[in-house]
């Protein structure tokens, strides 16, 4: 299964938030909010075992100037 996420940055955090059910979790680097917010689907998603193998999307802001 596929899901979408937003990670943005609030000091000193990485938050990472699943855009199709609100499911959030954060970590001190992407990867660590990465891996928590998997964990955090696999445990809203229990018994479906598609949902364990899902792909990741980052989508983000870039400020220039």
């Amino acid at each position: 299964m596929t899901r979408q996420i937003i990670i943005s940055y609030e000091e000193p955090w990485f938050i990472a938030k699943d855009i199709a059910t609100s499911v959030a979790s954060q970590g001190k680097t992407i990867e660590e909010a990465q891996n928590n917010l998997r964990e955090a689907l696999e445990l809203y998603f229990e018994g479906n075992e598609s949902a364990k193998t899902s792909t990741f999307f980052y989508i983000g802001a870039l400020e220039v100037g």
